[in-house]
């Protein structure tokens, strides 16, 4: 498909997105209470706001296609893609929102290369994360503080003492995180996120806290895999990027993250003082989703407004209508 044959046309224009919800014991509430969601679930860990995984797929709120399921409509519309994701025979990210009360287990994700062998052609998971807050003790597990080996963690797992030889990274708001498959993980408890990451659901655990669910059943572990995929060697100590903010009239941006999988910005609209609203780039490589974490505005297109607010997400397809941004709110720019 060539940039010609895509047509600029309203069935291109931008929708919004509902989430489907995940009841996990380490969640919380404050995706209802601070976004909004209306999701009858406690605790609500996870909000898939753009997915079309089978293990939770978003829905179109908004539009020509509202009521139908984004995977099916990028069925019928493989176009929305974008020449960019040519082959691609379904959306190659999933965006999440993750309220973690608790902490959540100590896990890795495959690469690709194991996942395609090991899981029936799945997708690896390297994701990237977002902290939209988190409280004054919050922090992260990442990766090994030293190298080891197969043998110590084994032997670690199995006299739960694993905590000891992992890294702990304090965490803030605005902090940015790129959590490569293969390393050993954990989101702490007290934070709260945008996660970013391909279209997977493999999570291997390697330990859990002894803890049980509302069942009292002690959720798997899947530590034969975990060693098999995990990182072994010492991580190094992430350090926040040197972020430099880019101004324009109305809005300012930053890119926040680019790797072969996705890439990631931020926009900061504010046009309650500006006569003119700020163009949104549309074109025919790549469909864009924008997630608003803060405030609130409007996308207009072809004589039409749609109306955002906090935690909205909308998804943008490729070569969509010619697009513009009103109001005062924080969104992320995702796109491959």
């Amino acid at each position: 498909m060539t940039r010609k044959n895509i047509r600029l046309n309203e069935g291109n224009s931008p929708f919004l997105l509902k989430p489907v919800g995940k009841e996990i014991l380490w969640g919380g509430r404050r995706l209802n209470d601070d976004f909004s969601k209306g999701i009858d679930l406690s605790p609500l860990a996870e909000t898939w706001e753009c997915s079309t995984h089978p293990d939770g797929q978003s829905t179109v709120a908004s539009g020509p296609f509202a009521g139908q399921t984004l995977a099916d409509v990028l069925k019928e519309q493989p176009e929305f893609l974008g020449t960019d994701c040519q082959g691609e025979r379904e959306l190659p990210i999933l965006i999440k929102l993750v309220d973690a009360e608790r902490d959540l287990s100590i896990q890795v994700h495959p690469t690709d290369e194991y996942a395609k062998l090991h899981e029936k052609g799945q997708r690896g998971k390297t994701e990237f994360w977002y902290v939209l807050d988190a409280t004054k003790d919050a922090s992260i597990v990442y990766g090994f503080a030293n190298d080891v080996d197969e043998r110590l963690v084994r032997d670690a797992i199995e006299n739960a003492t694993l905590e000891r030889l992992l890294q702990t990274i304090p965490v803030h708001k605005d902090d940015l995180f790129m959590i490569k498959a293969g390393t050993v993980h954990a989101i702490g408890a007290g934070t709260l996120l945008v996660e970013i990451q391909q279209n997977s659901n493999l999570t291997y655990r390697l330990y859990d806290y002894d803890r049980t669910d509302k069942h009292g059943d002690k959720r798997p572990l899947h530590i034969e895999k975990a060693l098999a995929v995990a990182d072994f060697s010492s991580s190094a100590r992430p350090r926040q990027p040197l972020r430099m903010l880019r101004y324009r009239q109305g809005c300012a941006s930053e890119l926040l993250c680019r790797c072969k999988y996705f890439e990631v910005s931020r926009l900061l609209i504010n046009t309650e003082r500006c006569r003119s609203m700020v163009p949104y780039r549309a074109d025919g490589d790549s469909f864009r989703v924008l997630l608003c974490t803060d405030g609130c505005g409007s996308l207009l297109f072809a004589d039409q407004t749609l109306p955002f607010f906090r935690g909205d997400c909308l998804f943008v397809p490729a070569a969509s209508a010619e697009i513009l941004l009103h109001g005062r709110a924080q969104l992320l720019d995702v796109r491959v």
